[in-house]
């Protein structure tokens, strides 16, 4: 074995044992906790609610235990166990082109992922979603979905991969900085396509009927000096009794998109201090931020493969023979995620900075006791654990802990 397949044997299993260690030690402090309500939460949430939340969470991180270690293995055979090889050579026995080669081999790849974590997904909607109450899909629809997020993986995935190959080819020492351009615009597109589009093929959207409801968030929208296209229910509820609310689009296509789970559960100011935190996100640029640090990300990304799919160490180090762009492109995306995998706490703590500063923008324009309010009954609703582990939160929570996000909005009303 080469030093680069050393080294990322090494990286592999380090971050899988940090991840199985990181949610063994999940489970046992939200077990351990089980027994009682925080007392700052104890006059919101009953006990019951509370073990829910505790049993649900350790369910839920067991079942991300099992998907971590069959992601280890799947990525051990793909690689040293030669599993890119012998995709690559029935690609190679197919076809001719190194584009349909290129093609094929992230088609039989990606079968071959979707079918390995297929019975997880299965598991996780139809057992512990629906032993906790969750799950309101039938296995119709659930087929049914699978099928669309099939069939539009292949209608946007395949012409930007063959667009990708393509530029590797042809496009010489720069291809990836044209490819950066290209994947660029591919997710502006699909961002501007969604919600018009995309998002009608999965949930249906009907405008916003309540007059209270309506009013007070035209009136928010009015005092924040935002302008959307339109304030929209969906009916989330066919899937899940989770409840959420989000924008989608940008420029003159913003909209605000309510689950009807969440207006079901949630008096008028309390929806209207929760959607006065989605603003705060726009309003501080957390969205355009992010989408910053993504395109740069991706940029480094595509520099760092370049020079990669021209290293011999690169090839024989993850036991692969062919040389070809595809299969580099392929390798580097296995192995970039154990190699990055310790940059998770960075990206988590600079998303609970976001939600903290949002969460400060509420405050500002709506009230911080009725978001305060609103979060306690998401938190019951949705069964998420008022005690979590902070070692594994600081990896891994894009949102801050229940009881620091709490006191603040507390501090805030004056509570």
């Amino acid at each position: 074995m080469t030093t680069f397949g050393t080294t990322f044997l090494f990286v592999l299993l380090v971050a899988t044992a940090l991840r199985l260690w990181l949610g063994a030690r999940h489970i046992a402090y939200v077990q351990g906790h089980r027994a009682a309500v925080p007392p700052q939460f104890s006059n919101e949430v009953s006990l019951e609610a509370h073990q829910r939340a505790a049993d649900y969470t350790a369910a839920k991180t067991r079942l991300g235990l099992i998907s971590i270690a069959v992601d280890g293995a799947l990525v051990l055979w793909l690689t040293f166990g030669g599993g890119v090889q012998l995709m690559y050579d029935a690609a190679a026995r197919a076809f001719d082109g190194e584009i349909m080669r290129g093609l094929t081999l992230i088609a039989i790849l990606s079968v071959v992922t979707t079918l390995v974590e297929l019975p997880l997904g299965l598991y996780r909607t139809f057992r512990l979603e629906e032993r906790f109450g969750f799950n309101k899909m039938t296995p119709a629809l659930y087929w049914i979905d699978f099928a669309k997020n099939a069939a539009l993986a292949a209608a946007f995935g395949l012409p930007l991969a063959a667009c990708v190959l393509w530029l590797m080819q042809v496009a010489g020492e720069y291809w990836w900085l044209y490819a950066w351009g290209v994947w660029v615009v591919f997710n502006l597109f699909m961002l501007a396509i969604y919600p018009s589009w995309i998002a009608p093929l999965f949930n249906r959207f009907s405008p916003m009927q309540d007059p209270e409801l309506k009013e007070r968030v035209e009136k928010l929208l009015a005092r924040c000096g935002f302008k959307v296209k339109g304030l929209m229910v969906m009916d989330g509820s066919r899937r899940s009794s989770h409840g959420n609310a989000y924008f989608t689009g940008f420029g003159k296509s913003k909209r605000i998109i309510f689950f009807d789970t969440l207006l079901a559960r949630l008096s008028p100011p309390e929806v209207e201090a929760v959607l006065a935190h989605e603003l705060g996100h726009f309003r501080l640029r957390h969205v355009m931020k992010r989408i910053v640090w993504i395109f740069l990300g991706s940029l480094a990304f595509l520099w760092l493969l370049d020079f990669a799919m021209h290293q011999e160490w690169f090839y024989a180090g993850l036991n692969v023979e062919a040389r070809a762009t595809a299969v580099a492109l392929v390798l580097f995306f296995l192995v970039l995620p154990s190699f990055t995998f310790l940059l998770q706490p960075l990206l988590s703590s600079y998303s609970r900075k976001h939600e903290f500063e949002a969460d400060h923008y509420a405050a500002q324009n709506a009230s911080a006791g009725d978001l305060a309010s609103a979060l306690v009954k998401l938190y019951k609703d949705n069964a998420s654990t008022l005690t979590p582990d902070p070692v594994h939160s600081a990896f891994y929570d894009s949102h801050p802990p229940a009881l620091a996000r709490i006191s603040r909005l507390q501090q805030a009303s004056g509570v």
